[in-house]
């Protein structure tokens, strides 16, 4: 929990980058983003909200924040934020509630928003073996992970699964599960980008993708749980 503390206060100290920044708040603009929750491991897909938090800011107050940040899966939580022209805004507790939406809901709401504003999905072979996901936010690419759809219908294709990284913002790779070079590759291409990635990390885990679920596959680096 402390270093959860120390990312949302982090996060809060950076607010006036965008302060003059007016965004839509509004259903269509909502968006879903992936970030890490270091030193923590979920094993199979969750969508637990953090609830209330309190963070101190560096100038030594502090404050209570109801925040749309939710425990997935591995070492990964999932942020719903309203787009804008250079920066994201979370959405609060509230704007759910405003919006009539349920996570669950405001989740699927959110991909299908990602569809529309930035592409499917799309998929080109990459090193070892390897394929790529892009869409047309580079920064935004890890997102199409939460695109169920989407990796179905990649699943219809292989009945074992795939294995899944998301080392960085800009990084979704995939293997089939029963491809035993191509995954070799996966685990050295991922630990790689992940460590040299740094404020741009997303997880350094491992995931499954079968029947439909996440689950993980090889356990993030350094949980302390």
């Amino acid at each position: 929990m402390k270093r959860v503390l120390a990312v949302i206060a982090t996060a809060l100290a950076m607010g006036g980058v965008h302060a003059q920044e007016t965004f839509d708040t509004e259903a269509g603009n909502l968006l879903a983003v992936l970030r890490e929750s270091a030193g923590i491991s979920q094993e199979r897909e969750t969508l637990q909200p953090y609830g209330t938090l309190r963070a101190q800011l560096p100038d030594g107050s502090e404050v209570e924040l109801e925040t749309s940040w939710f425990r997935y899966v591995g070492d990964m939580h999932i942020r719903l934020v309203f787009d804008g022209k250079a920066h994201l805004q979370s959405a609060s507790s509230e704007d759910l509630d405003r919006l009539h939406l349920e996570p669950d809901q405001a989740l699927d709401l959110a991909v299908r928003n990602m569809r529309r504003t930035y592409g499917e999905p799309t998929v080109r072979p990459w090193r070892g073996g390897l394929m790529q996901v892009l869409g047309r936010a580079d920064d935004l690419n890890s997102s199409y992970f939460l695109d169920r759809p989407f990796w179905r219908s990649l699943e219809a294709r292989h009945a074992q699964g795939l294995v899944v990284a998301v080392p960085q913002r800009g990084g979704l790779l995939y293997a089939p599960a029963d491809d035993e070079e191509a995954v070799a590759a996966l685990r050295f291409s991922a630990a790689a980008i992940y460590a040299a990635s740094n404020r741009s990390r997303v997880s350094s885990a491992l995931y499954l993708f079968r029947e439909g679920r996440w689950s993980v596959f090889q356990p993030p680096m350094n949980v302390t749980q």
